[in-house]
């Protein structure tokens, strides 16, 4: 596992890593040093198979408080000399100069988090405003602290919705929900956004970890890996589509590789009345969308 400066990792018997963003002096400030630990957790680290589910919470009592606005120059890491278009960053998106200086970091963790085929959930135990908030909507799944505030304050810094948060902020509230947020720019109590069904449940600070871990192992004990993977892959993806005929496509590979695998101990186990061992591993998720 990579030692991190700015995060924090455990891991317990269950495969549920604990992410802990460990910057607490600074509220857990999001900057460009933790936006590559981030996106070196999920595109790398989070892949071991020991790794079932992660918990990512905060530490001290925030969660993110947004973007660190004290750096120098361009406090986003991002190039003024450039002047891109939508036909020039599509046609540099490799270069490393432009994933540098105009792709939106936070967007890069989001779209790091979003292809783990893994469940993610946020124990939102105290301020996440800004990145804070959108870096949580790539997440399966939001548990809020009493104490959480949340706010997509955007519009009071002048600048817009990142972390691809336009795409998956109105899939969780729907759009008029979404856009109300973005418009007024306020901070949201944990009640407010359980109310506006951005988060799932709301808990007493000391229940919200356990209450965030119990969630976890529901998720993971005595299930397949290759399943759960398949099934996120599934329902992200297919929830996209325009036609059911696609959707049909997916499925009949993930089943068929499914009923191959883990899919012949679970039906045994399930005849046998016992519980099932399945041996599948995340890092063995057949492909069945077209690349």
């Amino acid at each position: 596992m990579t030692t991190y400066e700015t995060l924090a990792v455990s891991i317990d018997d269950d495969g549920i890593a604990t992410l802990l963003l460990n910057r607490p002096d600074a509220l857990n400030a999001f900057d460009l040093t933790m936006a590559a630990e981030l996106r070196q957790f999920f595109e790398h680290d989070a892949y071991d198979d020991a790794i079932r589910a992660a918990v990512v919470t905060g530490a001290g009592r925030a969660f993110c408080a947004g973007m660190d606005l004290s750096a120098e120059g361009n406090v986003f890491g991002l190039d003024e000399t450039l002047d891109p278009t939508p036909e020039s960053l599509r046609a540099n998106i490799d270069d490393p100069a432009w994933d540098a200086g105009v792709r939106d970091t936070g967007g890069q963790v989001t779209l790091a988090i979003h292809r783990l085929p893994k469940p993610v959930i946020a124990a939102i135990n105290g301020p996440a405003v800004g990145i804070g908030a959108t870096m949580t909507c790539a997440m399966d799944i939001r548990l809020a602290s009493t104490t959480a505030r949340i706010g997509f304050v955007f519009g009071r810094l002048g600048v817009v919705p990142e972390a691809c948060s336009s795409y998956f902020l109105p899939r969780i509230v729907g759009i008029p929900q979404a856009l109300e947020w973005i418009y007024t720019a306020d901070i949201l109590t944990a009640e407010q956004a359980h109310a506006g069904r951005l988060v799932r449940s709301v808990h007493e600070p000391d229940e919200l970890l356990p209450a965030a871990y119990e969630l976890a192992r529901s998720f993971v004990r005595g299930h397949s890996a290759v399943a759960l993977g398949l099934a996120r892959q599934l329902v992200y993806r297919n929830a996209a589509e325009t036609d059911p005929f696609e959707a049909h496509l997916a499925d009949s590979l993930a089943m068929w590789h499914a009923s191959v695998g883990d899919g012949k101990e679970g039906v045994a186990a399930f005849l046998e009345k016992r519980p099932a061992a399945f041996t599948g591993k995340a890092s063995q998720i057949p492909r069945v969308f077209p690349d």
